[in-house]
């Protein structure tokens, strides 16, 4: 239940900004009046509106949620600063606490970010398996090697030479396992 509640309050902070982004794609001219009429700069109605739809997309799909997530609280706080910071109406104020609750929940967002169902838990999950599967090719690898060590020893045992020390196997505490006990005494 936790999963689906994370992936429905994510895609619904990511509609929010998606739907800003196309409104104001589609009324570039009014963005840049608004946007000039705050005191900014002219030519941030282009760069503003599909930052907001990009990055809404990729919130919704879970693309680098970190990343956006914290973008997005920081751009929901700055609209505060630039657009509602008129508290004494009750309008400009109720904008600003809605950009704060959202600034909010994208950084809850920021600290949760790798939840199911998403492009980065995905990409997470595979990079643990990459390597769980190239740590068992390592310990394979060195299985391997110490085998062929061993034969080579044993080569070299079965070819008359007899090793500086022989070992003998008894089970010497009778709990069926077999230790491996130095011999003391020559066998020739």
């Amino acid at each position: 239940m936790n999963t689906i509640a994370a992936l429905v309050g994510r895609i619904l902070l990511a509609v929010i900004f998606v739907v800003s982004g196309i409104n104001k794609l589609f009324d570039l001219a009014g963005t840049e009046t608004l946007i000039t009429g705050a005191g900014l700069p002219s030519g941030l109605a282009l760069p503003t509106a599909l930052f907001e739809l990009i990055g809404g997309l990729a919130i919704a799909l879970g693309f680098m949620t970190r990343l956006f997530s914290i973008l997005f609280a920081g751009f929901s706080l700055v609209t505060v600063l630039f657009f509602h910071r008129d508290f004494t109406d009750p309008m400009q104020a109720t904008m600003a606490l809605k950009n704060v609750a959202i600034a909010g929940g994208f950084l809850c967002l920021f600290a949760h970010s790798q939840m199911r169902w998403s492009y980065d838990s995905m990409r997470l999950r595979r990079r643990g398996e990459v390597a769980t599967r190239e740590a068992e090719e390592r310990a394979r690898e060195a299985e391997l090697r110490a085998a062929r060590a061993e034969g080579q020893v044993a080569g070299v045992t079965t070819a008359g030479t007899r090793p500086a020390t022989t070992y003998v196997t008894t089970d010497v505490d009778g709990d069926g396992v077999p230790e491996r006990r130095r011999r003391w005494w020559s066998l020739s």
